[in-house]
């Protein structure tokens, strides 16, 4: 899986908020006059989904070295030091995708504001009366003919 479309813990809920699989909003993404939010969160994603990769490599390895049945010759406190350092890393750039990612989110207005495709711009009409002033003490209703 390329790191594009690698999953992430946050694939879910982006397809909530934009509303499609990952797949519809990539395609959306490269269309003309897309929601620079949806191309920013995608690519917020991608960055996400390799930090996470990163953390999972790391995660799987210090258990791999610790396992009851591993060689206790291939032990060395000078791999799991870097491999420590190493998560520590990949767990700081996931919490600052992740931390830009709900920013990016939060300052998007609610789905039933946001508009689905370029606003329509509505020209008003001018309205200019011809009728007469009403004379004083001419009441206000409609008038009635008999007759």
């Amino acid at each position: 899986m390329t790191d594009g479309h690698r999953s992430s813990t946050q694939d879910a809920r982006l397809e909530g908020v934009f509303g499609g699989s990952l797949d519809e909003l990539h395609e959306r993404a490269v269309r003309p006059r897309t929601s620079p939010a949806l191309v920013r969160a995608l690519e917020l994603r991608a960055f996400l989904a390799l930090a996470e990769a990163q953390v999972v490599r790391v995660r799987d390895r210090v258990h791999a070295a610790m396992a009851p049945d591993a060689d206790l010759d291939l032990l060395s406190s000078d791999a799991l030091r870097f491999d420590a350092e190493w998560l520590e890393a990949a767990l700081a750039a996931r919490s600052g995708y992740r931390t830009a990612l709900d920013k990016l989110l939060a300052a998007m207005p609610p789905p039933a504001v946001r508009p689905l495709a370029a606003p329509i711009p509505v020209r008003r009409a001018a309205v200019n009366s011809s009728l007469p002033p009403v004379p004083a003490g001419a009441g206000g209703g409609a008038a009635v003919r008999r007759g």
